[in-house]
């Protein structure tokens, strides 16, 4: 008999693939009607939240979660230094060419975008609505891996929830990394010209590094010819406006990367690196798609279905969005996608975070198969229960012998994820 895909597999029932499409189609009515929508969505998240608190006390895996809790805070300490390193990077690559820079410097050519306007004049109007439509963003999708670490309380995917968590932000962390590095590494055009001048204030001059090395041989190509013969920089780079340097103390080695004006120079520290927005040269690889991608990856393996695949339609809708609204090129979706994927499949195969309570039966289930097979010879049932019982008791004694710091340990997670959601919810709520 022909296996079905993977993708179309569920553990258990359907409950958490409906409560996604619920979440998503209950948010998307603030556009089609704003009034149920502030009726249903705290409906809604209150629902689920009663829901988990209510399977707390009848969840079996705490001690394999309480396994994955020092991975799950290392993951976390990783993600948010690279994300720390990212949002220096953004500001860096925006800052070292100055806004007149950005504001004059052409868009790449870009096949998809073209692609993007050709079907709008050949798909029907409705269809060209749908791809339109901001149905899914960056919340979305983090909000979805969070329900899907959440459904080990019902089951519906394997435990522990801690270490899938600790998975999804140590392969975000490497992503996040390879990022800023990619994009750090090569200074591209924005897909939106205006974009710099309305987000950053940082001088309208290049950086000195700039001014002498890249400034004399961007347009000329005789100038061009010449460095590269002569492996010099030779050029006068004229005269510029000096640079503002704050005083900075410790951090002063930040002012060449940040460039801040007197305006803004003042630290605390440099406004929470200016509240880590989004940067407007084009950042290769897209970081929304990689959001999307890895928890359309979390939720295929771990939980699949029909659901899984509705998950990937998003992901393809949010890339086509991302082009469409030019806050991408096409190669950075494409790049985001095929990494978001390797990063997954790569880190698969050396992150063991599964309940590894049926290994320990197994194990011991081999130890008393002596003992075992010779009791079911001589037909000896008691024999067999005890050792049945062995096995089931020595399973629990950890648990049971630690049943208080259990209780304090699963009550410590559920707020502090809680705590995570509503943290997620309301500073990614704009994508």
């Amino acid at each position: 008999m022909k296996r079905s895909p993977a993708i179309l597999k569920t553990r258990r029932g359907g409950g958490l693939g409906f409560a996604a499409i619920a979440y998503i189609g209950v948010d998307y009515l603030r556009f089609i009607s704003p009034a149920w929508h502030d009726r249903l969505q705290p409906a809604l998240w209150t629902i689920l939240a009663i829901a988990a608190i209510i399977r707390v006390p009848f969840y079996k895996h705490w001690s394999s979660e309480l396994r994955s809790a020092i991975p799950f805070i290392f993951a976390m300490i990783f993600l948010l230094s690279a994300l720390l390193f990212e949002a220096i990077s953004v500001r860096s690559v925006t800052a070292v060419l100055g806004l007149e820079w950005n504001s004059d410097a052409s868009p790449l050519p870009d096949v998809g975008q073209w692609l993007v306007l050709s079907l709008n004049e050949k798909l029907p109007q409705t269809v060209v609505n749908i791809l339109r439509a901001r149905i899914i963003g960056l919340h979305h999708f983090l909000m979805l891996f969070i329900m899907l670490a959440f459904s080990v309380l019902f089951e519906s995917v394997e435990a522990p929830g801690l270490g899938l968590g600790a998975r999804f932000m140590f392969i975000m962390g490497i992503g996040r990394l390879l990022r800023a590095i990619t994009f750090i590494s090569t200074i591209l055009p924005s897909a939106r010209p205006w974009c710099a001048s309305a987000r950053f204030l940082v001088p309208q001059h290049p950086h000195p590094w700039a001014q002498k090395y890249y400034v004399p041989y961007a347009t000329d190509s005789n100038a061009i010819r010449n460095v590269i013969n002569w492996d010099t920089a030779y050029a006068d780079p004229g005269e510029y406006d000096p640079e503002f340097r704050p005083d900075w103390g410790s951090m002063s080695f930040l002012i060449d990367f940040l460039r801040p004006t007197a305006p803004e120079g003042s630290s605390a520290w440099y406004h929470l690196l200016k509240k880590a927005s989004g940067g407007c040269n084009d950042l290769i690889y897209s970081g929304h798609m990689l959001v999307a991608v890895l928890t359309a990856m979390a939720w295929t393996e771990a939980y699949g279905g029909y659901s899984s695949a509705l998950i990937w339609i998003f992901v393809i809708h949010s890339a086509q969005r991302e082009i469409r609204e030019r806050h991408h090129y096409s190669v950075d979706v494409v790049v985001a996608i095929y990494v978001g994927i390797m990063l997954w499949k790569m880190t698969g195969l050396f992150w063991p975070m599964k309940d590894q309570s049926k290994a320990t039966r197994l194990r011991r289930f081999e130890k008393i198969q002596g003992r075992l097979m010779r009791a079911a010879k001589d037909d000896d049932i008691e024999e067999i229960r005890e050792l049945l019982k062995e096995v089931e008791v020595s399973s629990h004694v950890r648990e049971n012998s630690s049943s208080k710091a259990m209780w304090l340990f699963s009550g410590g997670t559920i707020i502090f994820t809680l705590s995570m959601v509503l943290l997620a919810f309301t500073l990614t709520s704009d994508g």
